[in-house]
């Protein structure tokens, strides 16, 4: 307990008398070195030093998953505040077209060969004008998206988005095409494509394209809005699929024909980058179907078999057999023969005779 009190009365003795004086004259002084077992030497805020220290756990990353139980993996997770893992995997998807039509127009019977003045064309004109109502509704939706948007040059745009896309198609441009058609439309364009040669050229519009239908739809959500306008087409068209020998199936690189088309583009307007793409083509119900395309075959005849005699010593026997029978049926032959030769001289002569 002395040596204590001691050393005590010592260490208060250095701290009030300076080093200077402790030291020899000529001596330099040395500084003061704490170590990080030594203590410090306030230790008046020892509480917050040891505040500024957390401890961790440290994970082992040596233990492995399968060496831990179920029960002890729950005690860590419940310790640790994380939820189990959920059984499924969810995954985020986007909705960039529809899957069909939606209010699908139904385009008149005898279009562009019924004239106004008789009873069905006039009635065709007031059902489009009944319809015209909600069609407008649509354009002015569309136009909250964007302003841009006018019925009038919008026939002009589609005309450009159908000559590129079917360009693509007969070309066989697999991904130059998705710019101009939606994902619905792609299987359909593309499908039974491989293995043909396609020659297509659009040669002018007989009509200029209009619009004669226009919807709007949400999909989900309300903020999700998608827009699809039914343009007519009248044009004049060149097409010819040829297969894969060359041999033509459907069409004529020399004859024209005229086309009329109702063609569904679709935009989705609440993207800010979204396009018009073509979508679907319309077909009535009235339409007759068409006939299917000449498909050749190629005819293999079939060789006659070849009675190619043995040269075994064992299939000598039944070869002279063989003779045997077509010698007997050649025989049968000859006198079949020889009756009817006779029977014939007797009914021109009239009188029997003896056959030597």
């Amino acid at each position: 307990m002395e040596k204590v009190v001691a050393v005590r009365n010592c260490l208060r003795f250095m701290q009030l008398v300076p080093q200077s004086a402790m030291l020899a004259p000529g001596v330099q002084t040395m500084q003061q070195v704490r170590h990080r077992q030594t203590k410090h030497w306030k230790p008046e805020f020892k509480r917050f030093r040891k505040l500024k220290f957390v401890k961790l756990d440290l994970p082992n990353l040596r233990e492995k998953s399968e060496d831990i139980s179920k029960e002890e993996m729950r005690s860590r997770m419940k310790e640790r505040g994380v939820l189990p893992p959920r059984p499924w995997m969810e995954r985020p998807f986007h909705i960039s077209c529809t899957g069909g039509i939606f209010e699908a127009y139904v385009p008149p019977e005898g279009d562009g060969k019924k004239s106004i003045i008789s009873t069905s064309g006039a009635k065709q004109k007031f059902e489009f004008l009944e319809k015209k109502s909600k069609s407008l509704m649509a354009v002015r939706k569309i136009r909250t998206y964007d302003e841009s948007f006018s019925t009038d040059e919008f026939g002009a745009h589609a005309q450009e988005v159908y000559i590129a896309a079917h360009t693509h198609m007969a070309a066989k441009e697999k991904y130059k095409i998705r710019e101009y058609v939606s994902e619905r439309c792609y299987p359909e364009m593309m499908h039974n494509v491989k293995d043909k040669t396609i020659h297509w050229r659009f040669l002018q519009s007989l009509e200029p394209p209009r619009v004669v239908h226009a919807r709007v739809t949400e999909v989900i959500t309300k903020e999700n809005q998608f827009a699809q306008v039914t343009v007519r087409f009248h044009t004049q068209q060149m097409l010819a699929i040829y297969d894969r020998f060359g041999r033509l199936m459907h069409g004529s690189e020399i004859v024209t024909k005229d086309v009329l088309e109702y063609v569904v583009f679709e935009k989705h307007i609440s993207n800010e980058y979204g396009k018009w793409r073509l979508h679907d083509k319309i077909i009535p119900d009235w339409l007759p179907p068409k006939e299917p395309a000449p498909i050749t075959y190629r005819l293999i005849e079939e060789a006659d078999e070849e009675i190619t005699q043995p040269k075994e010593l064992g299939l000598a026997e039944p070869n002279k057999q063989l003779e045997a029978g077509t010698e007997q049926q050649q025989k049968e032959q000859l006198q079949v023969a020889a009756t009817s030769s006779v029977s014939e001289e007797i009914e021109r002569s009239g009188k029997p005779k003896l056959a030597i």
